[in-house]
């Protein structure tokens, strides 16, 4: 404990990566939130079409952000090693499969939105409404993947602030211009869902054209013509390798997430309102859990990348630590906001009695959170040691947590807050788990080729 606190090097090191980082995670929250609020005086249906229809965007960003891993796992030992041609190769290969990803999406909502939106609703009315946002939109969905490539690289290599700036002011220019085109600001005509699509698209033509910009930097890495028509086949292989782990782990725990929201929802209006609540709680302080499993995933990779293998272990060592720390830190900051959050909401007596009780669970489930967060997707992700999340998942979330919650919900009919921590079974019951296999040092390891 106390070299952790000791080791200026590694607090300076894990503090510049990791707060830019935390910020993007945090803004990006704020604007969702800020589209339900602005959308929400709209009227109800079109608060919640759009909500149903950014799901297939939730969807989209989970392949996106499984290719961004890629870029982060490898992208960092390289980085480590000073390979800046292999650099570009990652970058390279990353848009190709982005622009895959991106153009797959922007099809299916430019031109059968209904239909996609049937997957979601069957009321006629949030069908069209979203679909209406959809076509909008779609354009964005074509954009979103190169700018995540664009900030993934910049991540890994040294620029982790422009990466946040860049990402946090597209954030803040799609809030403002929100609220100008759907209440129809300074005298232009009042947009309602289509002004929040177009305010989205705005937003990520400025942030596509500024990672662009800053690309051509000196110490940036740029997109290059001809590392886009060089196809590796040896790096396919290794970048797929290690991110097709990632995204079994995305989607096995998004489908998890979306089953769990779908089950509290099924328990009536004062468990899915207080459920709710704590959903917007956890996800605020999952973004320091977020942003610090991301920058000590970097900076152990850059020393497994360099062969300073024994320092990249010490830096695990370190990050896990913190890793406690931030989980205590977390229990208490919920518990201690408990008077405050129920004190601004009108809710039913009966939704409030969940809330506490849910904030109470909520602060035991942000320990393993935080642990399991910063270990499997910062520590073990560093080194390649991407396979086991998708077990982990498979056993503790699908093989006891979610069946629990089902089971309990609609068989054998236990109390909402019962229901609740069956949902928070599989962080907390991870830890051991994940403990034994961090003893076993497998994401100790350089995963660079010469």
């Amino acid at each position: 404990m106390k070299e952790l606190f000791s080791d200026q090097v590694f607090n300076r090191k894990l503090l510049r990566l990791a707060f830019p980082i935390t910020l993007q995670n945090l803004m990006l929250a704020l604007v969702a939130a800020a589209d339900a609020i602005m959308l929400g005086r709209v009227s109800q249906n079109a608060m919640a079409a759009v909500s149903l229809a950014t799901q297939i965007q939730f969807v989209q960003n989970m392949l996106l952000g499984a290719i961004v891993s890629g870029v982060g796992i490898l992208g960092a030992q390289y980085w480590g090693k000073r390979d800046s041609g292999k650099m570009g190769e990652i970058f390279s290969l990353s848009i190709h499969e982005a622009v895959l990803v991106s153009a797959a999406f922007f099809l299916g909502c430019r031109f059968i939105p209904e239909k996609l939106m049937l997957l979601f609703a069957h009321d006629p009315e949030l069908v069209e409404i979203g679909a209406e946002y959809l076509r909008v939109a779609s354009w964005s969905y074509l954009l979103t993947g190169i700018s995540q490539c664009y900030l993934a690289i910049m991540r890994v290599s040294e620029h982790a602030s422009r990466s946040a700036w860049i990402s946090s002011g597209a954030v803040i220019l799609n809030i403002v211009l929100n609220a100008v085109f759907i209440f129809g600001w300074f005298g232009v005509p009042a947009m309602g869902v289509r002004g929040a699509a177009l305010a989205t698209v705005i937003a990520r033509v400025i942030e596509l054209a500024w990672c662009i910009v800053s690309s051509y930097e000196k110490s940036f890495i740029p997109l290059r013509i001809r590392e886009l028509l060089r196809f590796n086949a040896v790096l396919f292989r290794d970048f797929w390798h290690y991110t097709l782990p990632v995204l079994g782990s995305f989607l096995l725990w998004g489908i998890g997430f979306t089953s769990y929201t779908a089950i509290m929802g099924h328990l009536g209006p004062d468990a899915a309102a207080a459920n709710a609540v704590a959903a917007v709680v956890r996800d605020l302080m999952c973004c320091l859990c977020n942003g610090i499993a991301a920058g000590a995933g970097i900076l152990i990779g850059n020393e497994l990348g360099a062969g300073n293998l024994s320092l990249g272990k010490t830096y695990g060592q370190k990050a896990m630590i913190l890793a406690f720390l931030i989980g205590g830190l977390s229990t208490l900051v919920i518990l201690s906001s408990i008077p405050l959050v129920s004190g601004c909401l009108e809710l039913t007596e009966q939704a409030h009695h969940y809330l506490v009780g849910m904030f109470v669970i909520l602060s035991v489930y942000m320990i393993g959170r935080c642990v399991c967060t910063v270990v499997i997707n910062g520590i073990f992700s560093s080194g390649g040691d991407t396979l086991f999340d998708v077990y982990s998942l498979a056993v503790c979330m699908w093989g006891i947590a979610l069946p629990c919650a089902f089971l309990g919900a609609f068989f054998f009919h236990l109390p909402v807050l019962v229901v609740y921590a069956c949902t928070c079974l599989d962080e907390v019951g991870k830890i051991p788990w994940v403990m034994l296999h961090y003893r076993k040092y497998k994401w100790v390891r350089n995963i660079t080729r010469n």
